[in-house]
Parts: structure tokens; sequence; C-alpha cells
């Protein structure tokens, strides 16, 4: 009986330290996700894998908060990665249902992700596929919208989003490419930029492209039906 006792004893310890262990992190978790709501994430994951595995540290990377950042850009990544990012809470269930449809019928992987989805498989996770990194996403996902305003959630994943070999967000996209500021982008250049998503690293630098020209142009047409709020992104 005593042996049995014990053995109760260190599975109920186990268990009571795993239980605080899963509860201290998830809570560091909310936590973080409520800084950045605030304060300007220094770096990513991904930014230091590929420096660390590939020596491509990012490139005069500049914060740039949203009210300088053109509303071309913004309209054209909306439009180029969630036309929906106003109307949803962070899943678009419209486009999941197509590509649950797509799947069944053997039409290949489509892809379903909103830039919520996207900005916390930036900010947080690893790159790759795998039902535990998609669960973690979803989880950092629900935070996200829970606690940052729509104008933040586009503010970070146009300084943090990958547009490059080495390019981080906006403002070095803008400089590099076209020799300005985020805030002087005319629409085909906001488009072009757009367009580089989500294969930054192959795209980026064949912008003259015909292929390039062509996404551009199609992003462009995109565009026409997005409108901005004045005071905020998704309002009046």
């Amino acid at each position: 009986m005593a042996r049995k006792g014990q053995r109760r004893s260190w599975f109920g310890r186990i268990f009571t330290a795993a239980f605080a262990a899963g509860v201290a992190l998830a809570l560091a978790c909310v936590i973080s996700v409520a800084a950045y709501g605030v304060v300007a994430p220094p770096a990513t994951p991904l930014m230091w894998l590929r420096g660390i595995n590939e020596d491509a540290w990012p490139q005069a990377r500049r914060w740039a908060p949203l009210t300088r950042i053109s509303k071309n850009l913004q309209r054209a990544v909306i439009a180029s990665e969630d036309a929906r990012f106003c109307a949803h809470a962070g899943f678009d269930w419209v486009e999941l249902k197509r590509a649950w449809r797509d799947y069944r019928a053997g039409e290949g992987d489509r892809g379903a992700s909103t830039i919520t989805n996207q900005l916390a498989k930036n900010l947080y996770l690893w790159p790759g596929r795998s039902l535990i990194r998609k669960g973690l996403e979803a989880g950092f996902t629900v935070l996200i919208e829970a606690l940052w305003s729509k104008d933040r959630i586009l503010e970070v994943y146009l300084n943090v989003v990958e547009m490059g070999d080495g390019v981080y967000g906006a403002e070095a996209a803008a400089r590099l490419h076209f020799k300005r500021r985020a805030a002087e982008l005319s629409p085909l250049q906001g488009a072009l930029i757009a367009a580089v998503l989500p294969s930054p690293r192959i795209r980026a630098d064949a912008l003259e492209a015909p292929y390039m020209r062509a996404r551009a142009a199609n992003i462009q047409q995109r565009m026409a039906p997005i409108s901005l709020g004045t005071a905020h992104v998704c309002g009046k």
C-alpha cells in the first residue's frame, strides 16, 4: 500500500508541475502579446534564424508607425493577403471553407491565412508546417485579435514581415526598392511591394519582371473596392 501511495504521490507532483508550467507559459504568452500591443517588437524568430543560419541579418530596418506608411501599401497588402481583414476576428472562415473544399477535391493546398495568422507566425513561431505550429498560431491569433486593434495588427505586420533577403518591414523595402520613404509610395509601388508576398526572397529581386508587373496590376485592380478609414483602418 505504501508503494502505491508513493506512486500516486509522484504522479501527483508531476501533474502539478506540468500544470503549473503550462499555466506559466500561457501567462507569459498573454503578457508578451499585451506588451507588443504597445511596444515595438525588437526582432522575430525568423530574423534570428536567417541571421544565424545564413548571415542574412536585417538591412537598415526602421520602425514606421502606421500613419507614416502609405495608404497605397496598406490597401495593397490587404487586397493581396487578406481582403476580409476588417470583417473577421483573425480567421477567414470563407477562405478556410474554400481551402477545405479544394483539398477534398484534390486541387492542391490552397492558402487561407489571414494577416493576423501571418503576424502570429512571424512574431512568435518558426517557419515550416506542422500541426503543432498551426495550433500555436491559432492560439496567438486569438490573443492578438483580443488584445490589439486592427490598426495595431496591420502596423506591426507591416514592420516585421519579410519583404526580401534580409529586408523586413515597409520602410526598409520602400527605401531599398524605390529610394523613398514608406509614406511616399505610389499605388503601383505599393502593389509591387505587396506582390513579393508570400515568397519575398524569390520575388523581391525581380520587381521589373513581366510576371511581377502583371501580379502588381492584378493587386491594383483588387485594391479598388478596398477603402480605409481616415482615423482607423477599419472605420470611418
